[in-house]
């Protein structure tokens, strides 16, 4: 943990840089062609989205009138890096490491996107119950250093509950005795080891910096580097709920594409890097850390203080007393804390707003405040969600 959080800290401050210096929409502007493909990838590579916010985000691309393969091409590189990503991985791995990861996540976006044009019309979906398409990129009416910020947070929230299984499971893979089992499997060659990987990697939910603490206890447990490239590539990239989506929005074939790329993207990197740069991480020197600075233990337990006002806010509540202007809106289309985030930071910001409270689990917004259903009906739904109803006024 303390080896992460510092990067983690600096991550979230560039990518709230980002947020506040890009143009309004400048995420789901529109891409199409040759051109467009590299444009969303090399757009979507620097973003710290994990496979809950690139959903969204990447379809929104399509529904604003990009093509198959950009949005495609955003999905697959976008998830597997990050700022954040990229510097917690140059913190374990070296910065040969971390290039290496952020360049093959680019090049198989644009080759999964190119494949995706190429391959022709896909097939016809059905529009009913799509994912709702939520902006990376939501400005509002406030300063630039509290937008900033609430973007900062929008990154932790999203990741928050990977990265301390993340950091559990390095622990526990480098403490109880799985070095032998792993140096096993290491050693059974290659190509074995990086299937069994992908077996594992694809079906699972890790975001692309929790993933990074996991493959550094593996490799050093005894498993060679390449085949940690592997994990960091498709864990992040791939599990039940991204393949369900893509499927449901762009059909099988494009589905099959998606994956396709990904598991034959990540076993040509994989030996590339074996051949090529394997030596420039230390054997079993990834992760083996017997001290650490005091700066490095500040930034942990930022960290766990920052993650500790989530869990509070998340169960706790916000303090929000029902009243007489009290405006209760049911929302569809949340699926995570960083829905939440976004919704109570937009509305928050709100003129005549004093207070708000979302409940994710029954899909209502509670708002305490002078502003009328219709104006927070309209702030919500610029978000991408949909209302549906509430106590107030109209939201027609």
């Amino acid at each position: 943990m303390c080896e992460l959080s510092p990067w983690l800290l600096l991550g979230m401050l560039i990518s709230g840089v980002l947020h506040v210096a890009l143009p309004k929409n400048f995420v789901r502007k529109r891409f199409r062609g040759f051109s467009g493909v590299v444009q969303s990838v090399l757009l979507g590579v620097p973003l710290p989205l994990c496979s809950c916010g690139v959903i969204p985000a990447g379809i929104g691309l399509k529904n604003d009138g990009a093509s198959d393969g950009a949005a495609v091409g955003f999905l697959i590189s976008t998830p597997q890096t990050g700022i954040d990503s990229v510097l917690v991985s140059a913190s374990f791995f070296g910065w040969p490491f971390a290039i290496f990861k952020m360049v093959t996540a680019a090049v198989t976006g644009i080759i999964g996107g190119w494949l995706t044009d190429a391959s022709g019309d896909t097939e016809s979906i059905e529009e009913r119950e799509d994912l709702p398409v939520v902006s990376s990129v939501t400005k509002s009416q406030t300063s630039w250093w509290i937008e900033l910020w609430s973007h900062a947070m929008e990154v932790l929230h999203s990741i928050w509950l990977w990265l301390l299984i993340g950091v559990a499971v390095s622990a526990l893979i480098g403490t109880f005795g799985f070095e032998s089992l792993i140096k096993q499997v290491g050693d059974a060659g290659l190509l074995p080891a990086m299937l069994l990987m992908l077996l594992i990697a694809i079906p699972l939910y890790v975001c692309a910096t929790a993933s990074v603490p996991i493959a550094a206890a593996l490799v050093q447990s005894g498993l060679p580097p390449a085949v940690a490239l592997v994990f960091l590539m498709a864990g992040p990239a791939t599990n039940l709920t991204t393949m369900g989506a893509i499927k449901k929005r762009f059909g099988w074939r494009v589905l099959s594409i998606y994956l396709g790329t990904l598991i034959v993207g990540s076993f040509l990197a994989a030996f590339l890097f074996d051949w090529v740069l394997s030596a420039t991480v230390a054997a079993g020197g990834a992760h083996n850390h017997h001290h650490q600075n005091w700066w490095s233990i500040l930034s942990a337990v930022i960290v766990l203080l920052l993650i500790g006002q989530i869990l509070s806010k998340r169960f706790l509540g916000s303090g929000l007393i029902a009243n007489e202007s009290t405006v209760e809106l049911s929302v569809k289309g949340m699926h995570c804390g960083s829905c939440v985030n976004r919704i109570e930071t937009a509305v928050g910001n709100m003129n005549g707003v004093e207070s708000i409270q979302v409940d994710l689990s029954r899909g209502i917004a509670s708002v305490n405040g002078d502003a009328s259903a219709d104006e927070l009906t309209s702030v919500i739904q610029a978000l991408g969600f949909e209302v549906t109803g509430s106590n107030g006024e109209s939201n027609e």
